[in-house]
């Protein structure tokens, strides 16, 4: 079978298309191992759905994720480079339907509205958080060093939660993030739903813009913005290779 390999700011996704739906967490875990398989962060299966497409989206250990920011970018080019969509269309996630716009190699999403998990703000480890569901659930710490990214309190605060844990830094107008994602169980180049949370938490909190360009890891530029309690995801994508596997 023919696999591909995209990029997404930091985010590397195997995809393919196909009309059968099955369980594939096996086969994600052998694909996106970077060792003996092609190595991935997630591996993206797609399906046909009305005018536009679905998905099934594994982790790199075989679990399966509602959403992912930057897969559903990859997923909306990958699918357009195929003749499978137009330039706008709809994905079904199993947090709900998006839609997308590609321009080239750049794809902006909208994504599902953001929900305020806890009124109050939580406090863990003498440092505060918020928790924010931006397609799966966010913990976000704000900071002045992203240099004291922790990653025992973040593994720690991730089974606790069972969340994504963010550590963000807003400045200048701008905001830098690193991100814990489950499901890797590691910290990632970038984390698309992370970024819209953490953007999310800077706009109720730190009077930040409803437009913003956003930092991950990668050190990637990326525009979020906020319009009518909709979140819009845009950055470019990476068409990496093409190649013939035999399962």
């Amino acid at each position: 079978m023919l696999v591909s390999k995209y990029n997404a700011s930091g985010n590397d996704f195997v995809i393919f298309h196909t009309f059968l739906k099955a369980d594939r967490s096996d086969f994600a875990v052998k694909i996106c191992d970077r060792q003996n398989g092609i190595g991935a962060d997630g591996l993206i299966v797609i399906l046909p759905y009305d005018d536009g497409i679905r998905w099934e989206f594994y982790n790199s250990d075989g679990s399966s994720a509602n959403m992912c920011g930057n897969g559903s970018r990859a997923a909306f080019l990958y699918a357009y480079k195929n003749a499978l969509i137009n330039k706008s269309s709809k994905l079904l996630t199993g947090a709900g339907l998006i839609t997308g716009d590609v321009d080239e190699n750049s794809v902006e999403v909208e994504l599902t509205s953001p929900k305020i998990l806890s009124k109050d703000s939580i406090n863990e480890c003498d440092k505060e958080w918020f928790f924010y569901d931006t397609g799966v659930p966010h913990l976000v710490h704000f900071t002045q060093n992203l240099d004291k990214f922790d990653l025992n309190l973040a593994k720690h605060l991730r089974h606790k939660y069972n969340a994504n844990i963010n550590f963000a830094k807003f400045e200048n107008g701008s905001l830098k993030v690193r991100t814990y994602e489950r499901g890797v169980e590691d910290e990632t180049l970038a984390c698309g739903t992370g970024m819209a949370a953490c953007f999310y938490g800077a706009v109720l909190n730190l009077h930040a813009n409803k437009i913003l360009s956003v930092y991950p890891k990668s050190g990637e530029e990326l525009q979020l913005r906020l319009e009518n309690e909709k979140i819009y995801f845009k950055g470019n994508v990476k068409h990496c290779f093409d190649v013939s596997i035999e399962i």
